[in-house]
């Protein structure tokens, strides 16, 4: 009886360990420019959603200076590989479309007047950098959300 419980105890133990490790958001790192000219950043983080079988997004980008702006990832439900990220506070929208590692698309200002092409590739990260990232996007989220 001893060692049905111990045996129980361990399997629970395994099951929720695999469990917090499947829960670890996925992250990668893209770069890029802006009409050619202006370089830009874009970190994106997905995990799954826990209701359904959608993947959540955690995002933002960063261009010219060293601020972060967050964006609000929806993507196509219809045509996978489409994705429209809206800036916190509707400063800009991109619509961006993936193909293998890389994104292209456009940003487009809120009077739509101003548009500009994007292109970005994606690069790999060490894991330090990924826990920079991570930690950034953190504090932006905070920044933005927080009551």
């Amino acid at each position: 009886m001893k060692k049905v419980i111990l045996l129980i105890i361990i399997c629970f133990s395994f099951l929720s360990q695999s469990k917090a490790q499947s829960q670890t958001p996925a992250s990668n790192l893209y770069k890029g420019t802006f009409d050619g000219k202006t370089p830009i950043t874009l970190y994106i983080q997905t995990s799954e959603n826990q209701c359904n079988a959608e993947l959540d997004y955690a995002s933002m980008y960063r261009y010219k200076s060293n601020k972060w702006i967050q964006v609000y990832i929806t993507q196509n439900k219809k045509i996978e590989n489409e994705f429209v990220m809206v800036e916190h506070g509707f400063s800009g929208v991109l619509i961006l479309k993936k193909v293998g590692n890389t994104f292209s698309g456009l940003w487009i200002s809120p009077d739509t007047k101003k548009q500009l092409k994007i292109e970005l590739k994606e690069v790999s990260m060490t894991k330090k950098e990924i826990e920079k990232y991570t930690s950034e996007m953190e504090r932006v989220s905070f920044d933005n959300n927080d009551c």
